[in-house]
């Protein structure tokens, strides 16, 4: 059997853990996590993050690796990835790649643009001026410099509107001009599955059910400890992972009569997102997350995949 990097992807809540996890017992796998939020310590309830267990069981990589007050961009993860997936390689081990952050999964397959690496004195001066004047203000400065990415942001979509904002300010340059120069550092041909279901109110209550669990187990208690550090605020990427940004907000407005409604809300939004960018790659292989052998068909394939 031929080793070679293989991505599991799939909206939230689909069981992709549970399934690498399981497919963990047949074959060598170290799991490298394709998650915005799971980079983030400190932050376990909210991101549904392995437990310690299973994470001693199976390798895990780009868990748990930085501060939420500090930034973590698409770029460093594909590098990360790649480097990870050499030395998993190299371990005679199979390096499965498994998460929904596609952004991420964008980055790793095609490539990274020569963007400028994030700078946190012209983040606070943008987010200074957001406060005073309004993202939407922003979002009118941004049309004159970069139309085309304004084009495509909404007028609230702060953590777009202030990247774009933050290139033009480094490089000089509309970010969708550089996007549109060749990727500086080529992307991968690894195979992608994707755990996916036609059954949308399946998975709707599925999300519903695993946020509400997530109240149960202290989401509010942890969201509340990382505001008590005194740096942490709504502007960081950290603070807006779903989930976390609703518990947030209620508890600076004391009202938590809908917060189970918002956070499952939240939630449906970010796997419709999720659906959207999965089904403009049709060369991906579709597993059914439904189906009670979806461990062993995810086995089968990757059997498949390897030459078994």
């Amino acid at each position: 059997m031929q080793f070679k990097p293989i991505c599991l992807a799939g909206p939230t809540g689909t069981g992709k853990t549970a399934c690498a996890l399981k497919v963990a017992e047949y074959l060598p796998i170290e799991i490298i996590s394709v998650d915005s939020a799971l980079v983030y310590r400190g932050m376990d309830i909210g991101t549904a993050k392995p437990t310690a267990a299973e994470m001693a069981a199976v390798p895990h990589h780009l868990i748990d690796i930085i501060d939420p007050l500090d930034a973590y961009s698409a770029a460093e993860f594909a590098r990360s990835a790649q480097q990870l997936a050499a030395e998993i390689l190299a371990r005679g081990k199979l390096p499965l790649l498994v998460g929904g952050t596609m952004l991420y999964f964008k980055a790793l397959f095609d490539g990274l643009s020569p963007l400028p690496q994030a700078d946190e004195a012209v983040r606070r001066e943008i987010d200074a001026r957001a406060a005073e004047r309004g993202w939407p203000a922003l979002h009118a400065e941004l049309a004159q410099v970069d139309p085309v990415t304004a084009a495509r942001l909404a007028p609230n979509d702060a953590q777009r509107i202030q990247r774009a904002l933050e290139v033009f300010r480094l490089s000089g340059q509309p970010m969708s001009a550089l996007h549109a120069l060749e990727a500086r550092t080529p992307g991968v041909d690894w195979p992608l599955i994707s755990l996916e279901t036609e059954d949308r109110a399946w998975l709707h209550r599925r999300l519903e059910q695993r946020f509400a669990q997530m109240l149960e187990q202290g989401l509010v208690d942890e969201v509340r400890g990382l505001r008590a550090r005194g740096d942490l605020h709504l502007g960081l990427p950290s603070m807006r992972c779903v989930g976390y940004r609703q518990v947030w907000e209620a508890l600076d407005t004391d009202h938590f009569g809908d917060l189970q409604a918002r956070g499952a809300a939240a939630t449906r939004q970010l796997a419709k997102r999720q659906i959207t960018w999965l089904r403009s790659m049709p060369e991906r292989l579709v597993l059914d997350c439904q189906s009670p052998q979806a461990p062993l068909h995810l086995l089968a394939l990757l059997q498949r995949l390897l030459g078994a």
